[in-house]
């Protein structure tokens, strides 16, 4: 007897594997829509996103692209309109006001691009470390000044903000973002108010707490250097992500990067504006499949009709 259409479908469900599998952070179809005053602003447009546990991965993309937006998402400050949104398995959409702040407290650390807004002034690098081990009741005083040592900055414990340069109080600040050993990470421009060598003591002080101590950290950057010193860099355009970058070392010991296009679920890719200006690309194009790619042609000019 042959099975029925709705037992085909049930059976193709069932063994279909689920989107992200054991991905550490799992973005599927993820929508996020603002509206001010009767206007409807569409921040993340089906935006599908894949980040493995200890990846270092830096987003990119112009003002408006929505990675701000998408780092929001993931930190548990704002929540998403639609899709999935999950991180070490915890669903980011049905989460409590509760949830969301135990969520915040354990599981996520943050580091904000301006340096005032991630230390308390009054306060000393160590008692700033200190203060999220305090609010969760763990002990503190070791924790502080190992992260500190790891992060270069041990001999700041007991300077205050004021007597520290921007690059200190960023390590500093990723030791605060450690302090309840997060399994994520998330920096937004971290390094935006630093000059190049300072960005790049930042910078080193992630590689190291990525290497050492297993976090994932996802950065959002406008910063080229940054970009360039993480395996994946996910490029963002109109809500979706619409480019992957991907370093390796070749038997030489020379890095190299290869640039990609996205191509999400249900079959949509971005391609790039230069690409499209170029062949001047605009609403339709042509596709022929060959037996090892696809050719993307400028669509025919229709014959006049006078």
């Amino acid at each position: 007897m042959n099975p029925t259409l709705s037992e085909l479908e049930a059976r193709a469900t069932r063994h279909k594997a689920a989107f992200g599998g054991d991905a550490h952070i799992v973005c599927d179809n993820l929508v996020r829509i603002y509206k001010t005053e009767g206007v409807e602003v569409v921040a993340l447009q089906g935006l599908d996103l894949l980040i493995d546990k200890g990846e270092l991965v830096a987003i990119v993309g112009a003002s408006g692209s929505g990675k701000s937006t998408l780092l929001n998402v993931l930190s548990g400050l704002d929540v998403p309109t639609a899709g999935v949104a999950r991180v070490a398995g915890l669903d980011l959409l049905s989460m409590s006001a509760r949830d969301r702040l135990r969520y915040r407290r354990s599981v996520v650390g943050f580091i904000w691009q301006q340096t005032a807004r991630n230390l308390l002034p009054y306060l000393s690098a160590a008692e700033n470390v200190e203060l999220p081990m305090k609010l969760a009741g763990k002990k503190r005083e070791r924790r502080a000044a190992e992260l500190l040592d790891l992060l270069g900055v041990g001999y700041c414990a007991n300077r205050k903000a004021a007597e520290m340069s921007g690059g200190e109080q960023q390590r500093v600040a990723i030791a605060v973002a450690l302090a309840n050993s997060p399994q994520l990470i998330l920096a937004d421009e971290p390094t935006g108010e630093l000059d190049s060598e300072t960005s790049e003591q930042v910078f080193e002080a992630l590689r190291r707490a990525n290497r050492e101590l297993g976090v994932t950290a996802v950065i959002v950057t406008h910063d080229p250097l940054v970009s360039e010193q993480v395996d994946r860099t996910v490029g963002i355009r109109d809500g979706r992500t619409s480019s992957e970058t991907l370093r390796r070392e070749d038997a030489e010991g020379q890095i190299i990067a290869e640039e990609y296009a996205v191509l999400d679920r249900v079959g949509r890719l971005q391609l790039p504006r230069d690409f499209m200006s170029a062949l001047h690309l605009e609403r339709r194009v042509r596709l022929e499949l060959e037996t090892d790619h696809i050719g993307v042609w400028p669509a025919r000019e229709e014959p006049s009709s006078d």
